[in-house]
């Protein structure tokens, strides 16, 4: 395992930074790997809720690359879904987690979110359900450009959220950012609505992890943690979790004064 350049807590949150994306997504992997093998060994299965997005492709990739996680043993679930948008269609959580995921490791179950329902309310009610069966032994996080945790946008965000999964207006903000990293070739064409599990229910897992790199995440990644703890960044929300670490590289952590 790496040793972090730089580790430090912010309030609760502890802070741990790399000198590459690669040197982070490999030492976070580990991190996953011991947590889900110690949790094994005290139950039978482990809940474990991912999240999608760019910041999570080298995690992905370094967990399933290292072995030594029995996925017929681990129960999958992900963060949030567009409404409206097809299982297959290119921007889909659902593909993403399928071919990214499922298909490499095959788990004991992966619950998806149907995000092509017909009935929204009724599929909120089923995802909260599957969620709540089994505590979430792990939750794997990124930050958006505005702040979000999934699809928990400063317009959206409750940090005493009585609901688990609910349907939710994406700013324009967080409906660039799915243009400018590729997912969709204009704004027109991003949903403007998406199901996501709450910040209620991800403060909930028992271990979090959130991956922060790159250059674009710079502004956000001061805002969490040199400002305020509010909706207006609902990723503040983590400085009080004692069970999550936020994981930097050089990049994302370059606008951070101490480290200027």
């Amino acid at each position: 395992m790496l040793t972090a350049t730089n580790s430090f807590r912010v309030d609760d949150l502890l802070v741990q930074i790399y000198n590459s994306e690669a040197e982070m997504a490999g030492d976070v992997a580990e991190i996953a790997q011991k947590h889900l093998q110690q949790v094994l060994k005290q139950q039978d299965t482990a809940a474990v809720l991912l999240a999608t997005g760019n910041s999570q492709l080298k995690f992905l990739d370094a967990l399933i690359a290292l072995g030594g996680v029995d996925w017929s043993r681990i129960i999958l679930f992900h963060l949030d879904e567009y409404l409206g948008i097809s299982a297959d269609h290119s921007a889909s959580f659902r593909r993403y987690m399928r071919e990214r995921v499922e298909k490499r490791v095959v788990p004991k179950e992966f619950h998806y979110i149907e995000g092509d329902t017909l009935q929204p309310v009724n599929e909120c009610d089923r995802y909260t359900k599957l969620l709540q069966a089994q505590p979430i032994d792990l939750c794997c996080l990124g930050v958006g450009e505005n702040g979000h945790l999934a699809f928990n946008d400063p317009s959206v965000a409750n940090f005493q959220d009585p609901y688990s999964v609910k349907l939710v207006k994406l700013d324009t903000v967080n409906r660039q950012q799915q243009v400018s990293t590729g997912h969709f070739p204009n704004l027109e064409t991003v949903p403007q609505y998406a199901f996501t599990v709450t910040i209620s229910a991800i403060c909930s897992a028992k271990k979090i992890i959130c991956l922060a790199p790159e250059k674009r995440k710079a502004n956000v990644v001061k805002q969490m943690l040199q400002g305020a703890i509010s909706t207006d960044c609902p990723a503040s929300i983590l400085r009080q979790q004692s069970q999550a670490t936020l994981f930097l590289d050089v990049n994302s952590a370059s606008s951070l004064s101490k480290f200027n």
